[in-house]
């Protein structure tokens, strides 16, 4: 009875989905269709799920897809573009490495052809993105978790989800999630406020840890997992928030003082990397585990100033914090450090570096450039950069960012791909973005990863932080 109740659902809604053909009378417009997401002149993986769209206003769609190598889709809706899985699977198989060109017919009154845009089919991505998504309130822990996104399909799975409802007794947050050399063999995030630790998760066995000491200034907070040993360099962060009255941004988050710290999974023991009266933070590996970047500052406003004084001083001045890039050499036999060297002085342009990665390869690092602090998931002048290690060049990766927040990133495993947070459809929400990284050190136009329901983007009540 339940399958028959299924079916007849299935057909009342197939019944009431109107389908077009491509109309014979129609007038031509210069300029391309207004879709959203914007999927227009994009380069997209080969196994990326379909990229459904939306026309504001339209009373009927039609969009054809035309491949160099021949292969065609047509596909038609009311206001909407929903793709057959298996039909895009096959175009994109087909079309790996060339172009397809889509033409958008558009009932507004009257149908109208406009102009093609293009798809270029690239390289493969990972099949599975993980992110936290959080709503942009500041005064509960309640609502948010880990995900599993496979970007194959639309398939959403948690990870880890906190409480649904307030609950003074049980209300914890989730954040800084990490995996070892894009393997989910080893995992950890942080657990904060009820039920604070870090759960470490090895195969199938999970377990809490407090990764505490008195030689240490606080616990674990950004962390990067070595890349071949069971080890992992987190930065220790005294961190507060500040809020503004008057101020295009809503929220500073700002260290009163931060080091790094080294942790042994097997040994559970931590000791300190570096401890210095500058705030050292978000550290990374390389791919061969033999060095350690991170960002680093001097604030000389904080220089003799007591513990007790600390957040007052930098609530004053933070914008004044200007983190730059530097690294070490670690010795992966005596698991000794050598000296700090500067890599980036981003401070001597009053400008401040935040979550560097080095790509796969080992020859690029990626990091968000702002104009100080160093959350700057919340500056709308972060933007992504990349220094060429091979080159000895810096440079902004123009076509992926945008006039508003592009942050928090990760590489595919391949190199070829930049996931990153942006805040680019609204200035209020952030959402995963999708950016090509060609062999020649160029980002191409970033697109937002999509959804089933195109619309889900105009209301996702969600932060994305990769």
């Amino acid at each position: 009875m339940k399958r028959l109740l299924y079916f007849l659902l299935i057909l009342a809604i197939t019944a009431c989905t109107k389908s077009y053909d491509v109309p014979s009378l129609y007038a031509d417009v210069a300029e391309q269709a207004p879709i959203y997401p914007d999927y227009r002149d994009i380069v997209v993986p080969e196994n990326i799920a379909p990229l459904n769209f939306m026309v504001k206003d339209a009373k009927g769609l039609v969009a054809v897809f035309e491949g160099t190598n021949g292969s065609c889709l047509t596909v038609s809706g009311e206001d909407r573009i929903d793709i057959d899985s298996a039909e895009w699977r096959k175009m994109l198989t087909a079309e790996r490495g060339s172009d397809i060109k889509v033409t958008v017919y558009a009932d507004m009154d009257g149908w109208k052809r406009y102009a093609t845009h293009s798809l270029t089919v690239a390289e493969p991505i990972d099949s599975y993105l993980s992110y936290r998504l959080i709503e942009p309130g500041y005064e509960l822990y309640r609502q948010l978790g880990l995900y599993q996104r496979n970007l194959e399909n639309f398939t959403q799975r948690v990870i880890y989800e906190n409480n649904r409802a307030y609950e003074n007794d049980n209300n914890h947050c989730i954040n800084c999630h990490n995996f070892q050399n894009y393997d989910t063999k080893h995992m950890l995030f942080h657990v904060r406020a009820q039920h604070g630790g870090t759960i470490m998760i090895d195969g199938n066995k999970c377990r809490k840890i407090q990764i505490k000491s008195p030689e240490i200034l606080a616990a674990g907070v950004y962390p990067t997992w070595h890349p071949r040993m069971n080890m992992v360099a987190f930065s220790t962060n005294k961190t507060g928030q500040v809020f503004h009255i008057y101020h295009k941004e809503k929220i500073e988050v700002v260290d009163e003082a931060s080091d790094l710290i080294l942790y042994d999974v097997d040994r559970n023991e931590v000791c300190n990397i570096i401890a210095t009266p500058d705030f050292e933070t978000f550290p990374c590996w390389n791919p061969a585990g033999d060095k350690l970047y991170f960002c680093s500052a001097h604030v000389r406003q904080m220089d003799n100033v007591p513990d007790s004084m600390a957040a007052e001083v930098i609530s004053h001045y933070y914008d004044s914090v200007y983190y730059d890039l530097k690294c070490m050499t670690f010795d992966q036999k005596s698991r000794k450090f050598g000296k700090p060297e500067m890599v980036i002085q981003a401070s001597a342009s009053h400008k401040s570096i935040s979550v560097p990665r080095l790509s796969p390869d080992g020859r690029y690092i990626l990091f968000t450039l702002g104009d100080y602090g160093q959350f700057h998931i919340w500056h709308k002048s972060s933007d992504l950069w990349v220094m060429d290690l091979e080159k000895d060049s810096v440079y902004a990766l123009r076509d992926a960012n945008s006039p508003d927040v592009d942050s928090y990133h990760t590489w595919s495993s391949n190199g070829r791909w930049i996931v990153f947070a942006s805040r680019r459809m609204d200035g209020n929400y952030t959402r995963a973005f999708i950016a090509y990284f060609d062999k020649n050190g160029k980002a191409h136009k970033a697109f937002c990863m999509p959804q089933r329901d195109p619309e889900h983007n105009t209301g996702d009540p969600a932060q994305v932080y990769i």
